[in-house]
């Protein structure tokens, strides 16, 4: 039986058909991230390879999810396909009730607006200030300038740079790139966050306080976190921690062995 198989999860019952969103007073109906029966393949022919097999998985909104695991075990095209940035090739996967098989570049453009997402490297435009960093994640958000600069003056506090806001990049240190990385994603208020690494290049104090600051923030806000590391000083803080290997997720229950 493959590992994933033994999670309990039934068939999938999706529709197959191009998917609609849910209507809004429905969406707490629904876990923020269901997954069934996901496979997932790269190459074509005699060069295909599965790299993804048989998932099965439930997020509910407002957990702090850590997936880890070896390098090359899946985590981040597993993460991808959540995050609408890789098409759905067989299975099942909704995000906040919206099926993405079958989902027009319309429907993944939508279900991206829902979604912040952080990496390993900042990805921060070094012509713009930190201020104008986090503004850019607003640039197609309805709302006034005002509601905008309120927002980022607020969460760049919130993530502890106020004194930082006019610094470039090349003036931040690299915790505090990560912090406005951070800033950029949780200031569009999605209900989802997706981090791929985000601690990798910090050192070990560093990365605790900027997984700290991500998980208060994210907690205030009610949005749903699902991490991507191989950093086990960080575990501690997850609620539930996902475990895959060759392509399958694999049961781990007690979260304390795998801490230590």
């Amino acid at each position: 039986m493959n590992p994933s198989d033994s999670m309990g999860y039934a068939a999938p019952t999706h529709p197959t058909n191009s998917p609609t969103p849910p209507p809004p007073h429905s969406l707490s109906m629904y876990p923020a991230i269901s997954i069934r029966q996901l496979n997932h393949y790269y190459g074509h022919g005699p060069l295909k390879k599965q790299v993804l097999f048989n998932i099965n998985l439930d997020i509910n909104r407002g957990e702090i999810i850590i997936l880890t695991g070896p390098s090359g075990s899946g985590k981040t095209t597993l993460l991808t396909l959540m995050g609408g940035l890789r098409s759905v090739q067989a299975g099942n996967l909704s995000i906040l009730g919206q099926e993405l098989l079958h989902a027009t570049k319309e429907q993944m453009t939508l279900a991206r607006r829902n979604i912040g997402f952080i990496f390993q490297a900042h990805n921060l435009l070094n012509f713009l200030t930190a201020y104008q960093n986090v503004e850019m994640a607003l640039e197609i958000q309805d709302i006034t300038a005002a509601e905008a600069d309120t927002r980022i003056r607020t969460v760049l506090s919130a993530v502890g740079l106020e004194h930082r806001i006019d610094y470039y990049p090349s003036g931040l240190s690299g915790g505090q790139k990560q912090r406005v990385a951070i800033a950029r994603a949780l200031v569009s208020q999605p209900k989802i966050i997706l981090a791929d690494e985000p601690t990798a290049a910090l050192d070990k104090k560093s990365g605790r306080d900027v997984v700290e600051i991500m998980e208060n923030l994210a907690r205030k806000q009610g949005c749903t976190i699902l991490l991507v590391t191989h950093d086990n000083r960080i575990l501690d803080l997850a609620d539930r921690i996902i475990y895959m290997e060759d392509g399958s997720l694999v049961s781990r229950s007690d979260v304390a062995a795998i801490a230590q």
